[in-house]
């Protein structure tokens, strides 16, 4: 059988299994958007690193290893809004008030503009528009099998989970032990909002998310989930 014959086989087949959306639609939205987004965006791609220049000393850009696609790690970009030296000056969760944030960080991270350059992540495959938010491998090792499916699709810059804590920096500042609440309660509400995503990928529930995401950035609060 022929290379040809056996990559329209399995394409078919994954079809079949999830659909066109899931198996192709899904990823030709996402370079689509992502590319569009650059695009329309590239001015405060500009104006953003000056900002972030005249806050603090470091670079414009923030890497770190997030775990993604078939539970492989990559490195999510974000605009730095954090000072130089953070990860190993406290802990890897941050919560409101953190004194690693800088003057400008605090702005970029509540107007949610510190990730815009994760569009450049999913251009390239490693992320998704939609999907649930890719988790530091820390957190990570203690999934159980049932919460590993996540690592089914590939991660996104909107979920429902993140529309849910819209404000989780202001909802960790207020509990002591804020750590030991993300692992118990937070995170594994987030899994099951992304287990929840995983069984149900349409093409309306990822417009439905996207504008549900907007709305909370807008609205300055989180919008009402719908299913």
């Amino acid at each position: 059988m022929s290379l040809t014959r056996i990559e329209i086989g399995s394409g078919l087949a994954a079809v079949k299994k999830f659909g066109f959306y899931r198996a192709f639609g899904k990823r030709a939205v996402d370079i689509v958007f992502s590319a569009t987004g650059l695009l329309l965006l590239s001015p405060l791609f500009l104006l953003l690193p000056i900002l972030i220049k005249l806050s603090s000393r470091g670079p414009v850009l923030y890497s770190q290893g997030r775990v993604g696609l078939n539970g492989t790690t990559f490195h999510i970009l974000k605009f730095r809004s954090m000072h130089v030296g953070a990860d190993s000056a406290g802990p890897a969760l941050t919560c409101a008030g953190d004194r690693r944030i800088t003057p400008i960080g605090r702005w970029l991270r509540r107007s949610k503009l510190d990730e815009l350059p994760q569009l450049w992540n999913v251009l390239i495959g490693d992320m998704s528009l939609v999907g649930p938010r890719p988790e530091h491998p820390l957190y990570v090792r203690s999934y159980n099998p049932e919460e590993r499916r996540v690592f089914a699709i590939r991660p996104g810059i909107t979920d429902s989970a993140s529309i849910f804590y819209r404000h989780e920096e202001d909802l960790l500042q207020s509990v002591s032990d804020f750590e030991n609440f993300y692992r118990e309660v937070v995170l594994p509400h987030k899994l099951s909002l992304n287990l929840a995503y995983v069984d149900n990928i349409t093409v309306a529930g990822d417009l439905s998310l996207i504008c549900q995401t907007i709305t909370s950035l807008v609205t300055s609060r989180p919008a009402p989930l719908r299913h």
